[in-house]
């Protein structure tokens, strides 16, 4: 597979195998479905949606709780992990490679990205908001860490590996047909349903 930036090797290599593991209990399930439940109250009941950075759909797995019916697809870098998710979408539905060379050819209700744009490269984030909006027929939703201006944060030891800024507003000063619709935040000390300190954005195509 070849790769346009060092973040997107670190995800498909022994990184990103590392990762699996970490998210994988019935708390974060029980998490998500809290947090998928807040974040999705004014778009009703969608028909359809794909997720960017997938790993092994743990995010899918919860809106797959709350809506029975909805069709999802998948895009992910790691082999690993795009496997495990196939198992659970059907590899039909799973797109194993950078989001950089995923090719929207069907439009979902629903965009997603979660925890994701906070490690792509910057300079390819342009690329990434395309992708996000023309996948999309109606909603696109980021949940990211959230700065107001750019700032890069070590992860883990690594440097150039995590990114924060107002990704939502760059989209929506991108694509002038956008509007934010809902927003809200995770705390990672919620003594129920604890994320990651995440701010999200629910946006409606116009």
């Amino acid at each position: 597979m070849e790769f346009k930036t060092e973040q997107e090797k670190f995800w498909a290599g022994a990184f990103g195998d590392e990762y699996i593991g970490r998210n994988k209990s019935e708390e974060y399930l029980a998490s998500n479905l809290n947090f998928f439940s807040k974040a999705f109250n004014q778009l009703g009941r969608p028909n359809s949606l794909i997720e960017f950075g997938a790993n092994v759909g743990m995010n899918l797995r919860a809106i797959k709780l709350l809506f029975p019916n909805i069709e999802l697809s998948g895009v992910e870098i790691n082999k690993s992990a795009s496997e495990e998710l196939a198992g659970f979408l059907g590899q039909e539905n799973v797109f194993n490679g950078s989001i950089f060379d995923y090719q929207p050819n069907v439009e979902f209700d629903v965009s997603l990205i979660k925890g994701v744009l906070i490690h792509i490269n910057p300079e390819m984030l342009s690329t990434v908001y395309e992708k996000l909006y023309q996948s999309s027929n109606k909603y696109i939703l980021i949940a990211e860490y959230y700065n107001p201006s750019p700032v890069t944060v070590n992860y883990r030891g690594h440097k150039d590996r995590l990114f924060k800024r107002d990704f939502a507003g760059e989209l929506l000063e991108k694509c002038d047909d956008l509007e934010l619709i809902d927003y809200g935040f995770t705390y990672k000390r919620d003594k129920a349903f604890p994320q990651d300190d995440v701010t999200w954005f629910l946006i409606k195509k116009k």
